[in-house]
């Protein structure tokens, strides 16, 4: 028997690092959101790797920070070791990664949601829709109660029917032991939407006991730690405590005996339907693909303090358990490893995302969003961004304003989403560097400058969080002008110090601003012609010196970005007659009819659109244009 449970503007569905940030996002633009779970232990769960951040993930927290949302600030608060990745390349990509006591970020962003006001955290798990007028009006619960809203929100997970593999062994489950929702599926499906399969693992948990170190690589985090949040950059975390994390290595025996066994892999038996993430493989993916290496790295990460489980990054598995035992007692130092939790891969539901809208609403569901690995994302940060976006977007339709869409020339968030909603995908996506044109431009250190302004404008953005802002923001230009300022004299004195420094002469009165132009000269090294040069915070000079080093290669993106700009901002209707349009190959009318791009630039990335396909788009537009205007003319 159902009953009316509770009615707010914005329902969640799924407490993982998505709806977390849907919820809060909502929340804090002042909407009454319910958020479910089937477990509250499982908010914002770790169930794969214990870690925030890496190669271009570290981007989306940074930007996820800047717009407000809670990513950045919980993993702060809960770090067991950080480090900056790729310091020996350039700044573009420069990536945070903190190795977080999982348990600690479950309790704190657990605690976060209890105390927001207007949010209503609840255990109870979606079962269908609630339908009002053959609109989505909410949700039912398996308990029966209806969840009344106005917007709702899937951010499922990996729980959508998942089920668990391990070799000859599967059974429905979700991540890590969690019960998975069976009956949501069917709902999702009910409304025209079509789901696939996705794949995904994870490696065993090992005793940390029984783990000889001996020989092994040390992974120390920073000695100057580097926090996520920007709110955070004034906090001295030089007495912060950190763990130690090791690099191993496997072993031609571990890889003999995942070539014996691979025929019992679930994937090799046909179990399972979905495709793995390409850039997460499992062990025995690695062992076949790569045939001609005789060993693979392995990260021992510690999964908290107060725990002995260490996770063993670089050897997830479908393989059944007993195989998994014996190939990890041939990895250098594992030899008496002791298994608390054994690797599995879980299948999922998720759908098809070009059926979204960039604002993640669902095309022929007005009241219905999702975000996470329901869009055929991976990853905590992928979901997390997603989240804020499809939280913002709601509160925003309740509104009644237009919906917030970040460009592919403004954030990596905005990339994420369009590949997903553009181009769709087959395979769990992962955000990486490369993926993005204008890398250079969108640094992870620059991501406030880019979208506090933003962030502010929506409301989630505090008075705390902008006063600290306005000031970075001020001390950066006024650096910035002070450098433009200081003239250096081709005197005898300066050509000697610049002799020293191992610069070439000068001929001119040169601004100091333009000397570290040159690749030899930095910042510090440019203190022997500014001797009166004010204390300033680290990330003060360096965003200085960055945006200075790399001035022309800036510029020259900028220009990009203007030609990417004009494409965007050629709208395309809702209600365009794709079909209707001649010279148009077939192919190109039936994507572009399913998928409804928001603007040229949308549709000319779709795959199968070709840019003769474009060009006849836009001569299209250009006599559709013409004939409206002779039209009002002749009015």
């Amino acid at each position: 028997m159902n009953f009316l449970a509770k009615t707010v503007d914005v329902v969640v569905v799924g407490a993982g690092h998505a709806g977390c940030e849907a919820a809060l996002a909502a929340a804090r633009m002042g909407h009454s959101v319910a958020i479910l779970t089937i477990n509250l232990n499982a908010v914002a769960a770790m169930n794969c790797n214990p870690n925030v951040g890496g190669t271009g993930k570290g981007h989306l927290v940074r930007e996820i920070d800047a717009l407000g949302g809670e990513i950045g600030r919980n993993i702060d608060k809960t770090f067991i070791q950080c480090r900056m990745l790729n310091r020996s390349k350039g700044p573009a990509v420069h990536s945070l990664r903190a190795q977080a006591d999982k348990w600690d970020y479950h309790a704190a962003m657990k605690e976060t949601l209890e105390n927001t006001k207007n949010l209503h955290l609840i255990q109870d798990e979606a079962v269908d829709f609630y339908m009002e007028d053959g609109e989505v009006s909410g949700v039912i619960g398996k308990s029966g109660a209806i969840y009344k809203s106005k917007k709702t929100i899937l951010a499922t997970g990996t729980y959508l029917r998942g089920r668990v593999f391990m070799g000859e062994v599967n059974y429905a489950s979700g991540p890590d032991g969690m019960q998975p929702a069976n009956q949501l599926t069917a709902a999702i499906e009910g409304l025209g939407l079509k789901t696939m399969r996705m794949k995904t693992g994870t490696p065993a948990r090992v005793h940390r006991d029984s783990i000889d170190f001996t020989g092994m690589d040390v992974q120390m985090g920073d000695e100057k730690i580097v926090p996520f949040s920007f709110s955070n950059f004034d906090v001295d975390y030089s007495e912060k405590e950190q763990i130690k994390c090791y690099l191993t290595y496997t072993t031609p025996e571990c890889h003999e005996i995942i070539r014996e066994n691979i025929h019992r892999s679930a994937m090799a038996m046909g179990d399972i339907e979905g495709i793995g993430p390409r850039y997460c493989p499992s062990i025995e993916d690695k062992v076949t693909r790569f045939a001609d290496r005789d060993r693979h790295q392995v990260f021992l990460e510690p999964e908290g303090l107060h725990t002995k489980e260490i996770y063993v990054q670089g050897v997830s598995s479908s393989l059944p358990v007993e195989v998994q035992m014996a190939l990890y007692k041939k990895i250098d130092g594992l030899e008496n490893c002791e298994f608390m939790r054994p690797a599995y891969a879980i299948e999922y539901d998720a759908i098809d995302a070009t059926r979204l809208r960039l604002s993640l609403q669902v095309t022929d569901a007005p009241n219905l969003y999702m975000a996470g690995q329901i869009n055929g994302s991976s990853g905590y940060e992928e979901a997390a961004a997603q989240g804020l976006m499809a939280g913002i977007n709601a509160a925003l339709s309740i509104e009644g304003k237009e919906p917030f869409i970040l460009g592919r020339d403004q954030a990596y968030i905005g990339v994420l989403i369009d590949d997903l909603v553009t181009k769709g995908t087959r395979e769990p996506y992962r955000m990486m560097t490369a993926r993005a044109e204008y890398r250079l431009t969108l640094r992870q250190d620059n991501a406030d400058l880019r979208l506090t302004e933003l962030g502010r404008e929506i409301g989630l953005v505090g008075d705390e969080q902008y006063e600290k802002f306005l000031e970075r923001r001020y001390a950066i230009e006024k650096e910035r002008a002070r450098l433009a300022s200081i003239q250096i004299n081709p005197t005898d004195e300066n050509i000697e110090k610049l002799a020293d420094l191992g610069s070439a002469t000068l001929k001119n009165a040169t601004p100091l601003l333009n000397l570290m132009q040159r690749p030899e000269l930095t910042y510090d090294r440019l203190a022997v012609f500014d001797p009166d040069r004010p204390a300033l915070p680290r990330h003060v000079i360096d965003e200085v010196e960055t945006d200075i080093r790399y001035k022309g290669y800036i510029e020259k993106q900028a220009a990009q970005i203007q030609k990417f700009r004009k494409m965007e901002t050629k709208m395309l209707s809702k209600d365009l007659d794709y079909g209707a349009i001649g010279g148009l190959r077939n192919e190109a009318k039936e994507k572009l009819s399913k998928i409804q791009p928001e603007s040229v630039g949308q549709a000319s990335r779709i795959s199968g659109v070709s840019p003769a396909d474009i060009n006849v788009l836009l001569i299209y537009l250009e006599q559709k244009h013409r004939e409206a205007a002779n039209e009002l003319a002749d009015a």
